[in-house]
């Protein structure tokens, strides 16, 4: 597996790529975003490791290039903690977020996390490789998503949270049911996480995102996709 650390800082660079090449991987660097959207075209990277703030072009402006083309599974450092920038992040395209000083057996653990599911994208309630609900429909084989006729390109985080719920179309799941099934771990505060990537595919999925006729607020307990 690939992968790619991206931060202006050399040290923190090195010594991350030591620990994932201790585990098996292959590391490629940059140490800002237009760097690291090079690397991107020129190797096939599986997983991107993303500081926020970098000169000249910083994390933020990278994750929003790289997602045009690109599901690859992102996750995005940052010396601060406050929930804007994790909420940034996640509205941009992270897949998960780590504030840094971070002990690196987490950031393993979290990379180990997003490189399972993007490679599986498995342990849901079905086998069934063709979901459909109304026009919404998913084809687990080719990993694709269609509206109407219309491709949605969704983050694998993202596409594993659709997958779950239109597995099971009509269940209501909570937040933390979500989090848990989709992350694989369980949390104190998942809200923020879920609400975020909820509204994202809402966004993708819907022709009006505020009167959706897929993805539903089940006010009090949770979300489902409604069975069509």
């Amino acid at each position: 597996m690939n992968i790619l650390v991206c931060d202006d800082d050399i040290a923190i660079v090195d010594a991350i790529g030591i620990y994932l090449e201790n585990e098996g991987y292959h590391v490629f660097k940059a140490f800002n975003g237009i760097e690291a959207i090079e690397e991107i075209r020129e190797h096939d990277i599986h997983l991107i490791i993303m500081d926020i703030m970098m000169p000249k072009m910083d994390g933020i402006k990278a994750t929003m290039e790289i997602r045009r083309e690109h599901n690859i599974p992102l996750i995005m450092l940052s010396a601060k903690s406050e929930d804007y920038d994790k909420i940034l992040g996640l509205n941009i395209g992270a897949d998960d977020y780590l504030v840094k000083p971070f002990n690196p057996l987490e950031l393993i653990a979290r990379v180990k996390s997003q490189l399972r599911r993007y490679t599986t994208l498995g342990g849901l309630e079905t086998r069934s490789s063709h979901l459909q609900t109304g026009g919404l429909v998913i084809d687990d084989e080719s990993k694709s998503i269609t509206v109407d006729g219309e491709d949605v390109h969704l983050t694998p985080v993202q596409y594993k949270i659709l997958r779950l719920l239109t597995a099971n179309a009509g269940k209501v799941f909570t937040i933390e049911e979500i989090y848990e099934k989709v992350w694989n771990e369980t949390s104190f505060n998942p809200e923020n996480t879920v609400t975020v990537h909820i509204r994202k595919i809402r966004e993708k999925i819907e022709i009006n995102p505020k009167e959706p006729k897929y993805l539903k607020v089940v006010w009090g307990v949770g979300y489902k996709v409604e069975k069509i």
